[in-house]
């Protein structure tokens, strides 16, 4: 009998290229996983931990084209990622400049959280209360100039699925 998966999944990864490889990895499943295309992921961490870095990574393994800006002016880039029959959304959002949670509510996310495509949040604590539970909350800590401290946790059962796989991938890789 194999023991029970954790409820968080944790690693060190070394320098970029280890980042960039998970994102890889989780572009794929996400592409697979059930709800894949249209769940939510918070991205927590302090100021240059990563956040954004991790994002690009994933959205340009998405197969998302052209310039990926960073959203913390505009609050929100929207990305098409692939192509044609297997063209999908991704909304990237950055809250950082959010002073009220209200604001989230005043610029009228709750019909793009309610829509098709996957969202990707950089610091959802500013706007506590008014974003669905995440699948996924991955919290990024820096070591030091190179290294991260990752740790996945699932906040919805497809979220907790998606880790149970996840896991199972890196258990079947090692």
């Amino acid at each position: 009998m194999s023991p029970a998966p954790s409820p968080v999944w944790e690693a060190l990864w070394p320098d970029e290229s280890a980042t960039q490889a998970f994102a890889t990895q989780l572009a794929q499943a996400l592409q697979t996983w059930p709800g894949g295309r249209d769940g939510c992921i918070e991205l927590r961490g302090n100021l240059g931990t990563g956040k954004t870095t991790l994002v690009r990574h994933l959205l340009r393994a998405a197969g998302v084209q052209g310039r990926i800006k960073s959203p913390t002016y505009a609050v929100v880039e929207p990305h098409q990622a692939g192509s044609g029959e297997a063209a999908w959304p991704i909304w990237h959002f950055d809250f950082y400049r959010f002073n009220d949670p209200q604001e989230w509510e005043d610029a009228g996310f709750r019909d793009i959280f309610a829509g098709p495509g996957l969202k990707l949040m950089e610091w959802p604590e500013k706007v506590a209360g008014q974003l669905p539970p995440p699948d996924w909350a991955i919290a990024l800590e820096a070591i030091d100039e190179h290294q991260r401290r990752v740790r996945i946790s699932a906040g919805t059962p497809r979220g907790q699925g998606w880790l149970q796989s996840w896991q199972q991938g890196a258990a079947d890789a090692g």
